[in-house]
């Protein structure tokens, strides 16, 4: 797969919402462990009772990619990456904030 293929295929992923939790392991080079792990930390929450019956968004499956990075090149652990999210979104928010206020 060239370069322009690879960023196809990501893009029709991240598009796709409702993702199974195969899906969402598959799409990210994830174990399912790691996932559940991610969900106990509170950094993702499915839609659905269990994990058969799960659905994840599209930025659930950036955030998952995101984690698998910061522990793969980086080597921080869940929490950690947890938190990385958590800080990361709040950056997202503030920088939204702020465009918000510069548009006026």
């Amino acid at each position: 797969m060239n370069q322009s293929q690879s960023q196809q295929a990501a893009l029709i992923v991240e598009e796709q919402t409702g993702l199974t939790l195969t899906e969402l392991c598959r799409a990210c080079a994830a174990q399912a462990d790691f996932i559940h792990e991610l969900i106990a930390e509170g950094a993702i929450e499915p839609a659905g009772p269990g994990p058969e019956q799960w659905r994840f968004t599209g930025v659930q499956l950036r955030h998952v990619s995101v984690a698998v990075r910061l522990q793969r090149d980086l080597g921080v652990n869940v929490a950690g990456a947890a938190l990385a999210l958590q800080l990361l979104d709040e950056i997202d928010t503030l920088r939204e904030r702020l465009r918000g206020i510069g548009a006026r």
